[in-house]
């Protein structure tokens, strides 16, 4: 079941790349507390103080970071750093994600920032502004527009 956003395409344009990298470092740092956070908790509960290594602990917070950013995507396209930006990512017909356009995403994402951010710097070849992991996953990043100010 897909459920549509109430904007419409004349309301909104494609996100700047300068826009989009803003909310990227916001939610780094926010994912950055994030694992800083559990790791300490599972550090310091489950493993009486010890460092926490291997590969179930890795596939862990790989886990934990999806989780985190498809709640955002599904529940209203917009993680908190996008929400400080006023952006929003969307399915191609301006959509919500679902979970597999959101497990496409993260994964390529990866992909793209292990391959030297060439996924990303794609935005600048690509006609629509679309990066690697927007073109696997059929979604776009779009700029809302500002809302009225109410005078009193």
């Amino acid at each position: 079941m897909s459920r549509s956003f109430k904007e419409t395409y004349s309301d909104i344009k494609v996100a700047s790349p300068i826009k989009r990298l803003g909310a990227f470092v916001y939610d780094m740092m926010l994912i950055i507390a994030l694992l800083m956070v559990s790791t300490g908790i599972i550090t310091m509960g489950f493993n009486q103080g010890e460092s926490v290594q291997g590969p179930l602990f890795q596939s862990f917070l790989f886990i934990l970071v999806y989780l985190f950013l498809s709640f955002f995507w599904m529940r209203n396209g917009q993680t908190l750093g996008m929400l400080a930006w006023r952006l929003r990512v969307q399915t191609t017909e301006g959509e919500r994600l679902n979970a597999k356009q959101c497990l496409l995403r993260y994964i390529v994402g990866i992909l793209s920032l292990l391959a030297g951010g060439a996924g990303f710097l794609w935005m600048f070849i690509n006609k629509q502004k679309m990066t690697w992991h927007d073109l696997a996953s059929g979604t776009h990043v779009i700029e809302l527009p500002k809302r009225a100010k109410i005078l009193e």
